[in-house]
């Protein structure tokens, strides 16, 4: 068994060790569970010294499953996905450490989680699109459970809203995907077949194929106007769920778009003046959404579906440089949404607050916690010097080339974006303190351990991007190579 196949199966192992033990055996429940995240976690990243950018797909491991419809178990990783396996270990175990938090029913909690990061890691290795769509779907069922479970008060409509949204979603791709089956000359799901023969369809076939595998991968991003579920599914999971739900899983239907344009680019090339209108909707309606909150968690989660327009619009310029743009988003996105869902977790847990009225002048009284929120939050307005200004300014600037007048549209979202985050800045921390928490202690050296990793990743990666854009680079420029001369070249400073 090859490293790959051990990161995908070490959860799904431990949550059948966590199965057959007793339900009050917490203390080893929660070893075994962290430490099988952990696990995927270290040979995961340790990979990195193998992982040559040039080498196309790599750590591939295949074994056929159902040769009468041509279905394989074939996983591998390149530069778009690896750097995705990376981040969904390091939240998935993150995650598994923030449920320490939780004491109800903790045997539930860690099967559902254990299920959930087998999932997400699934999706990103897979390169069978029907593998692919499994591990897609088998997503959607520790979700309903979380929320249902451990969610708050109206967790229930939470999760009859989620189950019907990303049902539904899933339902279109899964039919986009048995047309493009259907329509070739040899019945295979295999990614790289796909990418073959799809070069004999016409543009009217891979229109219509590539609209139905967005529509479906649109409901995860979440892109306008299949974004209602986020807010409510966010607001009333618990807090690992919601650093997993923004952190990975949004990025799953943005990773589905760009494998459906790499096999489809005559579709991607014909919907990219419409995926860019989405994208600038998703950026400015998303952050006058978040502008409009009160509750800290509601700004966060609002604030996700402004970030992910980024990446919609990344896309929609087919070039190198906003493929690139989209996917540093993605990984910035990624790291700082679940270190702001972490962070705000952790204020609720000694709180039970999370309106912005009911806080002012933190930074006296706890300036550990408030270096680490402050930070983030500018972080993830695009403040130089941190991840998330690498991507936005490759997005912005292959858009500006692809369709330059809606970005000037768009950009009014990234002042909003300023102006949501600097005014929590000022309403949580700055002023006179409220006595209310006179008494309110400051992070803990275990929660301090869990806050660095990723608030220190933001910052590394802010200041030397070429560590994981050397990665991407190759895989995304043999994407754009159907498309030439629709953008520009990834920005020599970078």
């Amino acid at each position: 068994m090859g490293i790959l196949n051990v990161v995908l199966w070490l959860p799904a192992i431990a949550l059948v060790i966590v199965l057959m033990m007793p339900k009050d055996a917490l203390v080893r429940i929660r070893a075994i569970a962290i430490l099988a995240s952990a696990g995927s976690l270290v040979l995961s990243w340790g990979l990195l010294g193998s992982f040559d950018p040039h080498g196309g797909l790599q750590f591939v491991e295949r074994y056929p499953w159902d040769p009468e419809i041509g279905m394989e178990y074939y996983i591998g990783v390149d530069g778009l996905s690896y750097p995705l396996l990376l981040l969904t270990t390091l939240l998935a175990f993150s995650a598994m450490v923030a449920c320490a938090w939780y004491t109800d029913r903790p045997k539930g909690l860690y099967v559902w989680f254990l299920l959930l990061e087998f999932s997400m890691i699934g999706v990103f290795i897979a390169h069978d699109w029907l593998v692919f769509y499994m591990f897609f779907e088998i997503s959607l069922l520790p979700l309903y459970f979380l929320i249902g479970i451990w969610g708050g008060k109206n967790r229930m409509a939470a999760t009859v809203t989620i189950f019907l949204y990303t049902l539904g979603g899933s339902l279109v791709v899964l039919l986009a995907m048995m047309t493009i089956y259907l329509n070739s000359p040899v019945h295979t799901f295999d990614m790289d077949k796909m990418v073959e023969i799809a070069r004999g369809w016409d543009t009217e076939f891979q229109a219509l194929v590539f609209v139905g595998l967005f529509l479906g991968f649109a409901v995860k991003i979440p892109a306008f106007p299949f974004h209602g579920w986020l807010a409510l599914a966010h607001v009333e999971a618990p807090t690992p769920l919601s650093m997993l739900l923004s952190g990975v899983l949004l990025k799953m239907g943005a990773y589905g778009v760009l494998r459906a344009g790499e096999m489809l680019p005559l579709g991607l090339e014909w919907f990219a003046q419409y995926l860019m209108i989405l994208g600038v909707i998703n950026l400015v309606y998303g952050a006058v959404l978040a502008w409009r909150q009160t509750d800290l968690k509601g700004m966060v989660a609002f604030s996700s579906i402004s970030h992910m327009g980024f990446v919609m619009m990344g896309t929609a310029s087919l070039s190198t440089a906003g493929f690139v743009g989209a996917s540093m988003q993605m990984l910035s996105h990624g790291i700082l949404a679940a270190a702001a869902f972490m962070l705000v977790g952790w204020l609720y847990s000694k709180t039970h607050c999370r309106q912005l009225s009911d806080f002012g002048g933190l930074v006296t009284r706890v300036p550990v916690y408030s270096a680490f929120t402050i930070a983030t939050l500018l972080a993830a307005m695009g403040l130089p010097g941190f991840s998330g200004f690498v991507g936005e300014f490759h997005a912005m600037t292959a858009s500006i080339q692809a369709q330059g007048l809606w970005v000037m549209v768009g950009s009014a979202g990234v002042l909003v974006g300023m102006a949501y985050s600097l005014r929590a800045i000022d309403k949580v921390f700055m002023g006179p303190m409220n006595a209310r928490w006179a008494g309110l202690t400051d992070m803990n050296k275990a929660e301090v351990v869990a806050a660095i990793p990723l608030v220190g990743l933001a910052v590394v990666l802010g200041c030397f991007p070429s560590l994981v854009m050397d990665i991407m680079q190759p895989t995304l420029a043999h994407i754009a190579a159907p498309f030439a001369g629709h953008g520009v070249a990834v920005a020599s400073g970078f």
